[in-house]
């Protein structure tokens, strides 16, 4: 067994021109978000760390569509555009964000550990490489209950050097677990180029030693991405076993605000930027003749009006009582 190649979008099935357009709506809405949260946090109405997904959105945006309600995303802390399109409602999630107690964890839990299980995101860790066995533990429990359930697992190229990554890929593997591992591979572990602390050519090369389907994609690419998550997605679901997709992306910020990303070269991010994977999209999208500038123009706007409407929501609302401090810490004791 070997890993898969990257295929080029010439060479791709082209989802519905629907799917599409649902794509560029969560990925736009991703980037607005982050622009959004950004200026919030400088303006000091936000007090709380960020970790931008700038560059990133094409991935979570082109798998989210090929999820259905009822599965499940485990995501980490470099985790908004997997949340926002998992599907979790805006008005908590952005409340979340502001410690409020209408957020998804009643303003407990904050940016790393965003919760919202009727989305079908139960986690958020702030911890590198913690998700893999939770995502495991979530897939096994639809294996054993035959929900058709399929849990999506995204972390970074990090979070592969971690005892965590590979002792999921093992046990994932050996019990053919509905789940997909999503690797958003920008190239850097925090500070870390991938060359520098990862000895495989590949992420997606780490699937053969576990007797998995590895597939390297490439993530800024809206077709590609959303054909090799749609494979991974149906093989689950139809008890194939596990797929380890290294998605080949970048990150245009830095590790978190206030990172000025000084250890990626210029040359590297200036090329980087001139490939940014939205305006490439949005000018296809046009070019083939799926949407006209005027129509993705009224979906950029709805995004924005629908994000300020959270934002408001947000500020308007209370911060969480300090009776909060005690609840939801431990489970009530129950007399023998």
């Amino acid at each position: 067994m070997t890993a898969l190649t990257m295929t080029p979008l010439s060479e791709t099935t082209t989802p519905s021109r629907e799917t599409l357009l649902e794509i560029y709506r969560i990925a736009t809405l991703i980037k607005q978000a982050d622009d959004r949260f950004i200026e919030l946090i400088k303006a000091g109405q936000i007090a709380s760390p960020y970790y931008s997904p700038r560059g990133q959105e094409l991935i979570p945006a082109a798998i989210s569509v090929n999820l259905r309600p009822s599965d499940v995303v485990v995501t980490t802390y470099r985790g908004i555009h997997d949340q926002l399109a998992k599907g979790i409602p805006l008005e908590p999630f952005v409340a979340e964000f502001m410690g409020k107690a209408t957020g998804t964890c009643k303003g407990k839990g904050g940016p790393m550990h965003i919760t919202h299980v009727a989305s079908g995101l139960p986690v958020t860790t702030g911890v590198v490489g913690s998700g893999l066995p939770i995502a495991n533990g979530l897939a096994w429990a639809a294996q054993l209950k035959k929900t058709g359930q399929v849990t999506v697992c995204n972390f970074g190229d990090g979070a592969t050097n971690i005892g965590a990554f590979h002792e999921a890929l093992n046990l994932a593997s050996l019990w053919k677990l509905p789940v997909v591992f999503v690797c958003q591979n920008n190239g850097y572990a925090e500070h870390t180029k991938f060359e520098l602390g990862t000895s495989s050519r590949t992420i997606a090369d780490r699937a053969v030693a576990y007797g998995m389907r590895g597939v390297e994609v490439d993530g800024n690419d809206a077709v590609a991405m959303w054909s090799a998550a749609k494979l991974a997605i149906d093989r689950a679901r139809a008890g194939d076993g596990p797929t380890l997709l290294d998605a080949k992306t970048f990150r245009f910020r830095g590790h978190l605000l206030g990172d000025d990303s000084h250890y990626i070269g210029k040359d590297e991010m200036a090329q980087a930027m001139a490939a940014d994977p939205l305006p490439r999209l949005r000018a296809w999208l046009i070019a083939e003749g799926h949407a006209s500038d005027a129509a993705l123009s009224d979906i950029e706007r709805h995004n924005v009006e629908a994000f300020e409407r959270a934002v408001q929501f947000g500020l308007d609302s209370p911060f969480p009582d300090t009776s909060e401090l005690e609840r939801d810490v431990l489970a009530t004791e129950i007399a023998a």
